[in-house]
């Protein structure tokens, strides 16, 4: 009688996941990664240096980005004004024909806690109305 007693108890349903054939896969895949990542060539950006000019421009205009993103202009020897980005880039275009020099520089120099994109947008403003020369003022860390 105990042997027919036995084999009621003997079935019992597993409650575990096989690992097994999970742990296969992940090894599997570990190799080929480690195989074919030697193999990738990683990408190259060539990042633009910062340097000194070779020569200072001697006629310029200053855009001066305040740290709240007002902009201040001074156009060679006059007083610093202010004026919205539209202002700005009518008052350097009617500087330059006045210079009678379409490619004097305007040269934009902003706070350090001033956002990029201001930046950028003025930047982009005053090349899209046609000022050739545009550059950056940094100090020289050192």
């Amino acid at each position: 009688m105990p042997a027919i007693a036995s084999r009621g108890r003997g079935r019992r349903t597993m409650n575990e996941i096989n690992m097994v054939p999970f742990i296969d896969v992940m090894l599997v895949l570990l190799i080929i990664f480690m195989v074919t990542a030697p193999m990738l060539t990683p990408g190259l950006v060539d990042v633009p240096t910062v340097g000194k000019a070779s020569k200072q421009p001697v006629k310029f205009a200053s855009v001066m980005i305040a740290k709240d993103g007002s902009l201040q202009v001074q156009m060679g020897d006059t007083p610093v004004r202010s004026a919205t980005e539209k202002e700005a880039v009518q008052a350097i275009l009617q500087w330059q024909k006045a210079q009678s020099d379409a490619a004097a520089a305007v040269i934009i120099a902003a706070d350090k806690a001033v956002m990029y994109e201001s930046v950028v947008k003025t930047m982009g403003a005053l090349q899209k109305a046609g000022v050739q020369r545009v550059g950056l003022s940094v100090k020289q860390g050192g």
